[in-house]
């Protein structure tokens, strides 16, 4: 543990928290417990909502790092980095390519799989678009999301080609680049990351259709399993995949990769968050508590890993 004393070469320090996405009130979740933590220790941390104040004043009052809790669009999408290295105010996770590229589902697929690394077969779904055709190419059922939200806003799992049409226009409502991907049945699985290595791998478990925006962040029901029950050199395997689906991004820093395990044993990985949630049901402190790392070590380790550019 660091004492006090230790931490005044973090100097002032905003954590950014609320802004402007439909993920807002998880972000002041997240921003209020990183806050909490980091004052804990003894850092100069003030919160700092992008959607109250304009970014001009992180200049203005002399703010020396920045610890960015926002989640979603205006936040992890690369805009906000890429405000803060014009600044010249060092910052944790991502640079601006990794994070633009990680919120765009699409993109991001079309780079795995020129990387080779394995990801459910898809479709880009448009208004007019032949649904059966998708849904007899790809097989049912089908996930439908937005490309570019997060927390599984907008998505759902489509089981009949009726269904395949009302799933377009709920994601639809969110963005106007729509994925329709093959559903793999197996383990869900997530693999944090921590100073470009991963920690313990979660199998996640729930009651419902699939690990949805209740299901992450209120509901009591969800299983989060930790050890995850696999074989140690399996588990290794699937960590060393993330790993590289991660790295292939050009992330950094920290962040959460979310995959499918099928039946065979096989990883299908299905995206990468560059700020994940940092709430009492957030499953990258959770990890982090399996490694041995409390909650207030974790944020101060991804402080030390704020930079500019």
């Amino acid at each position: 543990m660091q004492d006090i004393e230790g931490m005044s070469h973090f100097g002032k320090v905003a954590v950014l928290m609320g802004g402007r996405s439909a993920e807002r009130e998880i972000s002041l979740k997240s921003g209020g417990m990183v806050l909490e933590a980091l004052r804990k220790r003894g850092v100069d941390a003030h919160a700092f909502d992008p959607r109250e104040q304009g970014l001009e004043q992180l200049i203005a009052q002399r703010f020396d790092r920045a610890f960015i809790a926002l989640h979603g669009r205006f936040g992890e999408d690369g805009t906000v980095q890429g405000a803060l290295e014009y600044l010249g105010i060092p910052y944790t996770g991502s640079g601006v390519m990794a994070s633009a590229l990680a919120m765009d589902k699409w993109r991001t697929k079309l780079l795995w799989q020129a990387a080779g690394i394995p990801t459910p077969p898809y479709e880009l779904l448009s208004k007019d678009g032949d649904f059966a055709g998708t849904a007899a190419r790809l097989g049912l059922p089908l996930m439908v999301k937005p490309a570019r939200e997060g927390s599984s806003i907008g998505m759902s799992k489509a089981t009949s080609v009726e269904k395949l049409g009302a799933a377009y226009e709920l994601a639809a409502q969110y963005d106007q680049v729509i994925i329709a991907e093959r559903f793999i049945e197996g383990t869900e699985l997530t693999a944090a990351i921590l100073d470009d290595e991963p920690l313990p791998l979660i199998r996640l478990e729930t009651p419902r259709v699939f690990y949805d925006y209740e299901a992450k962040y209120f509901a009591d029901d969800t299983r989060y399993i930790c050890p995850c029950g696999l074989p140690r050199p399996q588990e290794r395997m699937v960590q060393e995949r993330a790993l590289a689906a991660f790295r292939v991004l050009g992330c950094s820093g920290w962040g959460r990769v979310d995959l499918m395990l099928d039946a065979g044993g096989n990883p299908h990985l299905l995206e990468v968050n560059t700020i994940p949630g940092m709430t009492d049901h957030s499953l990258v402190p959770m990890a982090a508590r399996a490694q041995g790392i409390s909650f207030e070590d974790l944020v101060v380790r991804i402080l030390e890993s704020a930079h500019v550019g």
